[in-house]
């Protein structure tokens, strides 16, 4: 049997602008294809954290780990958690764990960017440091008399 792989045109799909897709297979078990709709070390970032591991020699397709302890509902938790996230995922029906909530599009971009920035920033650097205050400078004479402020406390002359 021909695993589809992302990127196929010989597959027909109602999907075209999906970034997952996830099937079962017969020999790999359950399999997660990252399409070219979402930048590789992204869907990697996600596919690893919900338990799927790259197929050797197969860039973009991901096949469930330890798919006989509860395959079938951790699979159906990954397409959920992926569409929780705002990301498209289409699925064979047996895997679908229901119909789609509607994702609201405005509040999803900030989130997802700084996910995107997590995964893409590597984990020995610092956080990006904010601009920090800078002091107001002082005043060269005082107003109305045209005296200098003494830069030491006290009396002046």
């Amino acid at each position: 049997m021909r695993v589809p792989r992302a990127g196929d045109s010989r597959r027909k799909t109602p999907h075209l602008s999906d970034h997952f897709r996830f099937s079962a297979h017969p020999e790999n078990g359950f399999l997660a294809i990252a399409t070219a709709n979402i930048p590789p070390h992204l869907a990697h970032w996600f596919l690893v954290r919900e338990q799927f591991e790259p197929v050797p020699d197969t860039p973009g397709l991901y096949r469930l780990t330890h798919p006989e302890k509860d395959g079938l509902r951790r699979t159906r938790q990954a397409v959920k958690d992926l569409r929780r996230h705002g990301y498209l995922v289409h699925t064979e029906p047996a895997l679908d764990p229901g119909p789609p909530q509607p994702t609201v599009q405005q509040g999803r971009t900030a989130p997802r960017a700084r996910l995107a920035q997590a995964a893409a920033r590597p984990a020995h650097l610092p956080p990006a440091l904010t601009t920090t205050p800078v002091p107001a400078p002082r005043p060269t004479t005082v107003p109305g008399t045209g005296i200098s402020p003494s830069s030491k406390p006290g009396r002046g002359r």
